[in-house]
């Protein structure tokens, strides 16, 4: 049995963009591969020993992800997010060590995100989840304040206190910084990268749990992990020129398109 198993969950009822698993995504080639499929790449390009699930309740998707030739696993309908849809798939596939929950929405996800968020949960023993997270340059800061001033839900940013615990995670743009920033200075904002790996007990558990407040307001699932008290690890990752972005929107995907695009030109 491999000792890290990488979930990716995805469903077709999402409020903001229904059937998005399937959007297509045109690459700098020119040939056009959906968002499920591209993310599902950008998974096998993680190194170490792992294997790579789709996870859905949909028919749809699941056809679609094999005939690309990816792993399916059929999972409940009644999952509210990732996490507890991971957790399913947990349950069927056991014997893993971690388990990482690599959204089906951020195909520009790096391997070395993946990789360092794995190596950071095991050298902290007394986290029980980890999530990777990226400093924001002015660019990306710039961006998340253009997305809520047009009302619209960007990224999400994070704040961590010593060794990385995670304080808070947040859809609104935390810190505050009170001023502007050039589009490559460094801020001291974070962006949650939408991956998480869990320890089996941590997962397991999760769905059995209420949904708290706080996660019922932003929406947010690790925060049932807060809120029930267990320790959250942050993971700074390093974009080495990498530009990352979220599919959250249906006008995402030009912003997705363009830096595939730019990165290609490296």
């Amino acid at each position: 049995m491999t000792p890290v198993l990488i979930a990716i969950p995805a469903r077709h009822a999402s409020t903001r963009f229904p059937g998005k698993p399937l959007a297509l995504l045109r690459g700098p080639d020119g040939v056009a591969k959906t968002l499920i499929r591209r993310s599902w790449e950008a998974a096998l390009e993680v190194r170490g020993e792992t294997r790579v699930v789709v996870a859905t309740d949909d028919h749809r998707i699941a056809d679609h992800a094999q005939g690309f030739g990816a792993e399916v696993v059929m999972t409940s309908d009644r999952w509210r997010n990732g996490t507890e849809r991971c957790a399913e798939v947990a349950a069927l596939l056991p014997g893993h060590d971690i388990i990482v929950n690599l959204q089906g929405d951020a195909p520009l996800t790096p391997p070395w995100f993946v990789e360092d968020l794995i190596a950071g949960l095991r050298a902290a023993p007394e986290a029980q989840v980890a999530t990777p997270v990226l400093r924001a340059d002015g660019r990306a800061l710039n961006g998340f304040l253009a997305d809520r001033r047009a009302g619209r839900v960007g990224g999400t940013t994070a704040v961590f206190g010593a060794g990385g615990r995670a304080l808070y995670f947040s859809k609104e743009v935390i810190p505050f910084t009170g001023r502007p920033y050039a589009q490559t200075e460094q801020t001291p904002v974070f962006h949650h990268v939408g991956v998480y790996a869990y320890r089996p007990g941590a997962l397991a558990a999760y769905p059995g749990w209420q949904a708290g407040p706080l996660e019922e307001l932003e929406g947010l699932e690790q925060l049932r992990f807060l809120e029930r008290g267990m320790a959250v690890l942050c993971v700074e990752v390093q974009a080495r020129g990498r530009l990352f972005w979220e599919l959250n929107n249906p006008e995402d995907v030009p912003k997705i398109e363009a830096m595939l695009a730019e990165m290609a030109r490296g």
